[in-house]
């Protein structure tokens, strides 16, 4: 299926499971009460899975069958430009490879696609200092899952995220280099304009480094994979989650990236009426950028680190945890207590409920959002204004769950009659369809309270003008 191209649009962020059931009902949902509002749609992972909503996939030559089919994929690949996941670092514990891999070990075709822990480190085991040195996303145990194999042996093999994903030898494996090949060619063969690469940064790793990131090795697999892609027509955008020096380097190479950094400064401006960290981040970063408030995962702290001052991050941190206690009982439980030392890695709470679901603040900020340079991404509960949903959280015991709600379709058709939807809504609308924001955008001069955003297309032109100190915004646009 041939795919639209790649637009300087909003883009709808959303599962395939929560506007309505499946992907039949994100149509109607799209084509309904958000008519006009969205050209781009990232579909977050609709295939077949064994945990991690999705991110676990099984195959991606399927789509899973609670959700659809790919003819309900073609449908919205023919109004909307897609992003679908491929998640590069790591494969389901359930996948026919691995699976094949415990069943016949030495003698599988993936004797080598996973990472072998005695084949990786030299001793079989890392160091102490080599242990130290890992960038780590699991919150217990250590960095591997223990494989069980069909003759009673047993070893260790290398485990980022969850005992469901088991990480691939995307470096020094044959057999996983043509997976990689063989699946991006898949994907974007059918239908999608991007390819996001789903934890990225962690999909290099050497001994005796922070397996986060590895240079120069990093370099050659995003050419490898955008060699694949570019044939026929795609892109790719690489997430990852770090402070911005790791973004302006892809940006050098050409690369999209994510402005993950924008929510924090944000949230700082609204907290503090200070705009100082904000400007600076507008003058200096990439406009080569998905622009974000929200995520399925949530809100990144760890991307703000080096554009404002470590105390003021922790402070914008503690400041979104006193507006929402329960959210904070929750991090205090998981992972141990909140102080103003930099150790967290991301809030789990909507964006919403982080503004203490003050309206105007709130849309404010999605506001600036819309205003920035780049293609603002909304996350299908951000543009619903939806608050943290702890009873989600309390079935599910996923922290990440808080800003996961499901909407039935009658949901969505009630949400988006409220005030404060009305208005996002409003405002994304603008964003997709005035000529202004297809030209030149400027920042003029203003008091440090303030902010500024202008956009010029010949005669068109589109302006924000933000108040932080009274949390108040106007926006003047032509008529055409």
């Amino acid at each position: 299926m041939s795919h639209r191209p790649i637009s300087n649009h909003p883009m709808l962020i959303t599962y395939p499971d929560c506007m309505g059931n499946d992907l039949r009902d994100l149509y109607t949902v799209l084509t309904g009460p958000l008519n006009g509002a969205f050209s781009g749609v990232h579909i977050l992972p609709f295939f077949p899975s064994s945990g991690d909503r999705g991110f676990a996939p099984i195959t991606y030559r399927e789509v899973d069958p609670r959700f659809g089919t790919w003819e309900d994929v073609d449908r919205l690949g023919e109004k909307y430009y897609l992003m679908y996941d491929y998640m590069i670092n790591h494969l389901s514990v359930r996948s026919q490879e691995y699976q094949d891999f415990l069943q016949n070990k030495d003698q599988s075709p993936y004797h080598d696609f996973f990472i072998r822990y005695k084949d990786f480190w030299k001793n079989g085991e890392p160091t102490a200092d080599e242990s130290a040195k890992i960038y780590r996303r699991r919150v217990q145990g250590g960095t591997y899952i223990t494989a069980h194999f069909a003759d009673g042996s047993e070893e260790k093999v290398w485990c980022t995220f969850s005992d469901e994903q088991v990480d691939i030898n995307c470096q020094h494996s044959a057999m996983a280099q043509h997976f990689l090949e063989d699946n991006l060619a898949f994907l974007a063969s059918h239908g999608c304009s991007l390819v996001r690469l789903d934890a990225f940064a962690y999909a290099t790793k050497k001994a005796g480094t922070n397996c986060f990131f590895v240079e120069p090795d990093v370099w050659k697999l995003m050419g490898d994979c955008r060699d694949v892609v570019r044939k026929l027509g795609v892109d790719l955008l690489p997430e990852i989650h770090e402070n911005y020096f790791t973004q302006m380097k892809l940006w050098e190479k050409g690369y999209y990236v994510y402005d993950f950094q924008l929510p924090m400064l944000t949230l700082h401006a609204l907290f503090s009426g200070q705009t100082m960290y904000l400007k600076n981040w507008l003058r200096i970063r990439s406009p080569h950028a998905f622009t974000t408030l929200d995520t399925h995962d949530g809100i990144g702290v760890v991307d703000v680190r080096y554009l404002m001052p470590d105390d003021e991050v922790q402070e914008t941190k503690m400041h979104v945890y006193r507006l929402n206690p329960e959210a904070a009982k929750i991090y205090t439980e998981l992972r141990g207590p909140l102080n103003k030392t930099f150790n967290t890695y991301q809030i789990n709470c909507s964006f919403f409920s982080a503004v203490g679901e003050d309206a105007e603040s709130y849309v404010l900020a999605r506001a600036l959002q819309l205003f920035v340079p780049g293609i603002p991404q909304i996350y299908y509960q951000g543009l619903l204004a939806g608050k943290n949903d702890f009873s989600l959280f309390a079935k599910t015991q996923e922290p990440r769950d808080v800003n996961r709600h499901f909407y039935t379709v009658e949901e969505v058709r009630s949400a988006v009659l409220t005030p404060t939807v009305s208005r996002i809504l409003e405002l994304v609308r603008l964003r997709n369809t005035h000529p202004a924001f297809q030209g030149t955008c400027s920042f003029p001069a203003c008091s440090e309270q303030e902010l500024n955003i202008h956009w010029k297309n010949g005669s068109a032109f589109a302006e924000l003008h933000i108040d932080f100190a009274s949390r108040r915004f106007t926006v003047e646009h032509s008529s055409n």
